[in-house]
């Protein structure tokens, strides 16, 4: 390489450098990259929002009367239900699935156990007392509630689910049934639509799933 190469590459590598220097002192230091988003667990049977839903306000009867708010169902995470104890074949078995996953979750400490919250869709003929009764016979630590119908409407609406009241054949006020969503919904430990369960349901699939969510949110470095 000549000797006048030499300097030309060394002039145009200085010029490089003080235009580095000068864009520093107009714009400042580049802003560092913004931290990367916490990888998602990998699950079986769950399926995780990329971010958690914030709720709008609710507040359902429970059977003691009290009122079931976000509030109640902070720190744990909690499989939502959505149905009506007349239901004839979907809600019973899908309740009697779910206390499978119960029993496995029995081992857990009460302060952090994932938890089944069934609300009733169908507040003409469910009462609060009703709905308890029916949930607890499948399992006695199944939460229940129901409510009026549009505050039942607007909490479905959040969760993306949907019911609808469908006469039955006799025409009579009181033959009817109601059609409604078959999906779990998941609730966070900040009681955010964090994620959706689609039928047919593995069992073992979400307990193992929620085992694992329960133990990343008690140790978060545990966290992959």
């Amino acid at each position: 390489m000549s000797k006048r190469l030499v300097l030309v590459v060394l002039i145009a590598a200085l010029a490089a450098g003080l235009g580095l220097w000068a864009s520093q002192q107009l714009h400042g230091p580049a802003a560092p990259a913004a931290p990367a988003a916490p990888a998602l667990p990998a699950t079986r049977a769950v399926t995780l929002l990329p971010t958690p839903r914030v709720l709008p306000a609710f507040a359902l009867q429970q059977a003691d009367g009290t009122a079931l708010t976000p509030d109640t169902l902070k720190g744990h995470w909690t499989v939502v239900f959505l149905g009506f104890t007349h239901c004839p074949d979907v809600c019973p078995t899908t309740l009697a699935e779910l206390a499978g996953a119960q029993k496995q979750w029995a081992a857990l400490p009460a302060a952090t156990r994932p938890r089944v919250l069934f609300v009733s869709a169908d507040p003409e003929r469910d009462t609060p007392q009703l709905v308890a009764q029916y949930a607890h016979a499948f399992h006695p630590d199944t939460l229940a509630a129901t409510a009026p119908v549009p505050q039942l409407e607007a909490f479905a609406r959040s969760l993306s689910l949907v019911f609808m009241k469908v006469p039955g054949p006799s025409g009579d006020a009181a033959d009817y049934s109601i059609d409604h969503s078959a999906a779990l919904v998941l609730l966070d430990p900040q009681a955010r639509m964090a994620g959706v369960v689609q039928p047919p349901f593995d069992v073992k699939g979400i307990a193992a799933d929620l085992e694992t969510l329960t133990a990343q949110t008690a140790n978060p470095a545990s966290a992959k």
